[in-house]
């Protein structure tokens, strides 16, 4: 089969799991022979895309605006002419644009479609557009059933099961390696840099500071702990929403008022989650709301660090995977606390290895859905 060419299209390159997923499949196409070309308005991650072999096309598709649905036009120049064997759309406003652009072209010259659902967005004509893909990826269990629950083919015809395929997201074993120790210099140097950690069990929240990822339940969680004499430590690392200041000061104001300045530690925005992760005790997943995936729990337990979670959402696929003692129901931060204790005395059992969630995995059955269309 000849090597494909293979178009991705989000907003930006700048942070996040699409951004991060959009570089791992570009990273795989390159490897593999196929030429790999992304487009975007830009980002920081640009200069990674292109120095890993990829090619960039810079066009604003996130815009919020009647102008942005045009573009189509200048989409369906590039197509005709780059001749792309796969279009591959990962949010909804490009989806719309590259959608308009390609059902105007001749069927027999245009390329194959694809949509993949990254979370479970508000259910609407304007969301749809991501189960509009020849073929639609869901990146979990999850957020396939979301799709067949809301997006039923009674109302949608096109929409059968054999259009979606689950392909959950993975990570490199060689990342986030079992059993892995940091060096004694980033064990210094952290411990200068956090001295309140000394030789007390640490208890890690990790994810950005809004109100969803459920700070309050970890600061309950923490208190309690205190005060039936265990001596923990909690880090709370993500850095603070910018749109959102207030929820931040609120939540660093109540461990304060409570007394936890030196048991809470808010570490901000890290790029040493790996060592983070190795030097917990525990790791938590407090999410009001499910996620699509899971990410933040998936790392530490294929690292072998056990987890305790809400059980909703892709978290709760993961769980049931790897390590089902951490289960807990949502919002129940008694039973969470419950089985952090267990842990802590090691009451748990082994998490299990990762071998489901793995990124070559992921790779390679998304490369296969574009060969299974391009042929």
């Amino acid at each position: 089969m000849k090597p494909l060419k293979v178009l991705q299209l989000l907003p930006a390159l700048d942070s996040g799991g699409v951004e991060r997923g959009t570089l791992e499949i570009a990273r795989a196409l390159v490897a593999a022979g196929h030429q790999s070309v992304v487009l975007s308005k830009g980002g920081r991650l640009v200069e990674q895309l292109q120095r890993e072999g990829s090619r960039h096309i810079a066009l604003d598709l996130g815009r919020k605006s009647p102008a942005t649905f045009l573009q189509y036009r200048t989409l369906r120049r590039l197509f005709a002419a780059e001749r792309f064997d796969i279009v591959h759309a990962r949010s909804r406003l490009p989806a719309w644009v590259a959608w308009l652009a390609w059902r105007g072209m001749p069927a027999n010259a245009r390329p194959r479609f694809v949509t993949t659902v990254h979370g479970m967005h508000s259910v609407s004509r304007y969301s749809a557009i991501m189960c509009a893909g020849e073929r639609v990826i869901a990146v979990s269990d999850t957020v396939r059933d979301y799709i067949r629950s809301h997006y039923p083919p009674a109302r949608w015809p096109h929409l059968t099961d054999e259009r979606i395929t689950v392909i959950p997201r993975g990570i490199d074993p060689a990342e986030f390696p079992r059993d892995y120790r940091p060096s004694e210099d980033w064990l210094a140097r952290f411990h200068a840099e956090f001295p309140q950690l000394g030789g007390r069990k640490i208890l890690t929240l990790p994810g950005r500071l809004t109100r969803l990822k459920g700070h309050h339940d970890f600061i309950t969680i923490v208190a309690k702990l205190i005060a039936e004499g265990l001596d923990v430590v909690g880090l709370i690392v993500g850095g603070e929403d910018p749109k959102r200041p207030g929820y931040a000061k609120e939540i660093r104001e109540r461990v304060q008022a409570e007394g936890l300045g030196e048991r809470i530690v808010f570490t901000g925005h890290r790029s040493d989650v790996r060592e983070i992760y190795a030097i917990s005790d525990c790791v938590l997943s407090l999410s009001s709301t499910p996620e699509s995936f899971g990410r933040t729990v998936l790392e530490p337990l294929a690292m072998g660090r056990p987890v305790v979670g809400y059980a909703h959402g892709g978290v709760a696929e993961i769980l049931a995977e790897l390590f089902p003692f951490g289960a807990v129901d949502k919002g129940d931060a008694t039973a969470a606390g419950a089985r952090v204790v267990e842990i802590l005395q090691d009451k748990a059992p082994a998490v299990k290895p990762n071998t489901r969630f793995l990124l070559d995995e992921m790779q390679r059955r998304t490369i296969d859905i574009y060969k299974a269309l391009a042929s």
